[in-house]
């Protein structure tokens, strides 16, 4: 695979390669040529017959991509730009493939490596970084998503050991977890267990006839008296602010990856608005059209320099949690935008896998909703703008 060789993006109005460092656009560089061999060419059947590619996690491992923003335990220490950028790059190809390693790294992995006790981390994170061991983080459940304060999963001692007993719902990869980050209530308050998907009770069922995120796996986890040793409870985490702070490192790719997808699919509608002839010229000559894609490009551009500089804080140590809404809220909603307009160049044509706008757009209905709906982060911005909390 050719990791040297630099592809400029047409959508880039501002030159913003120039703000990227030498192992930035290295970083950029490789992926991007990962994504062209290996994604690209097999997205769209992956996508028709709801195939999660298990094959390909191994090689994410061999580029450093799962938990890449982590320290130690064989994890490759990169920037949040740096994770950010890979972000972007892996959702071009599919938001399916980006939200495996945001489920592993910044879900999973990082659950383990922000909470857990030394040998928690030594048990599971040189495995999960090398793509031996597949986690999932279990948060959401049936009737708790946006409030999962109301989560009704209930972990009780007995003894020296834990029984855990409930469901969680929307719980990325569990069926082909080796591991299972899961919360739960208990009378000291939300705590998290590291869970073997090995451990008897436990149960993980994928959710078919999907509509969107169909190169991705999504389940129903069932617990029944799932009995757990005293030392599977997380140390260092109590309450709420445990599992979100898992989820503002996934909100944080998200803003990134989004931009990706839509600047793929920008790609599909300026190639195919080139190439097509209507009445005698290409549709790319047609002033409806070149306000499409320059109305595309804009909100790309401000996209990516929105990610950026909200990476070059995160890094600094200088970010407030609401600039993630901003982002998260912001690139989702005009990466779907971009998405059913990049569709609309593309005709007829556009309704099928062989380009990516739909395909994008679809999958970007479930990005949007994840890790907090519009409507949460317009809440978080709504209370941080006015002093007044409106979620209740």
């Amino acid at each position: 695979m050719d990791t040297t060789e630099h592809i400029l993006d047409p959508a880039d109005l501002m030159n913003f390669d120039s703000l990227l460092g030498s192992e930035e656009l290295a970083l950029r560089d490789t992926v991007r040529a990962f994504v062209r061999e290996h994604i690209k060419p097999n997205i769209a059947q992956w996508y028709n017959d709801a195939v999660f590619p298990l094959e390909i996690v191994p090689e994410m491992a061999k580029l450093g991509l799962l938990g890449m923003h982590l320290n130690g335990y064989g994890c490759a220490g990169r920037s949040a730009v740096e994770y950010g950028i890979a972000g972007a790059e892996l959702e071009a190809g599919d938001s399916g493939l980006r939200t495996f390693v945001s489920v592993q790294g910044s879900l999973a992995m990082s659950a383990i490596h922000k909470h857990g006790s030394e040998e928690q981390k030594q048990e599971w994170l040189p495995k999960m970084a090398a793509g031996q061991a597949i986690g999932c983080f279990g948060l959401t459940e049936p009737t708790a998503g946006s409030d999962p304060s109301s989560m009704k999963t209930f972990a009780r001692r007995d003894g020296d050991d834990w029984l855990i007993n409930g469901s969680k719902r929307w719980i990325g990869l569990a069926n082909v977890a080796q591991v299972a980050v899961i919360w739960a209530q208990t009378e000291e308050g939300i705590r998290g267990f590291v869970v073997p998907a090995n451990t008897p009770g436990f149960t993980a069922t994928p959710i078919e006839q999907k509509l969107s995120m169909r190169a991705s796996i999504q389940c129903d986890i069932e617990m029944v008296d799932v009995r757990l040793p005293g030392t599977a409870v997380l140390p260092n985490a109590r309450g709420l602010k445990g599992p979100f702070s898992c989820l503002n490192e996934a909100r944080y790719g998200i803003l990134w990856g989004s931009m990706g997808a839509a600047r793929d699919a920008f790609e599909d509608a300026l190639a195919y608005a080139q190439q097509r002839l209507q009445f005698d010229k290409p549709l790319a000559g047609y002033q409806m059209t070149q306000q499409k894609l320059v109305d595309m490009a804009l909100e790309i551009n401000k996209g990516f320099l929105l990610a950026l500089h909200i990476g070059r804080l995160k890094d600094a140590g200088n970010l407030d949690l609401h600039m993630i809404s901003a982002g998260k809220l912001n690139n989702c909603r005009e990466a779907i935008k971009i998405c059913r307009e990049a569709r609309t160049i593309l005709g007829g044509n556009g309704i099928t896998l062989d380009y990516s706008p739909l395909r994008h757009a679809n999958n970007l209905e479930s990005v949007r909703t994840y890790e907090g709906t519009d409507e949460v982060h317009t809440l978080i911005l709504g209370h941080k703008l006015t002093g007044v909390p409106a979620f209740r």
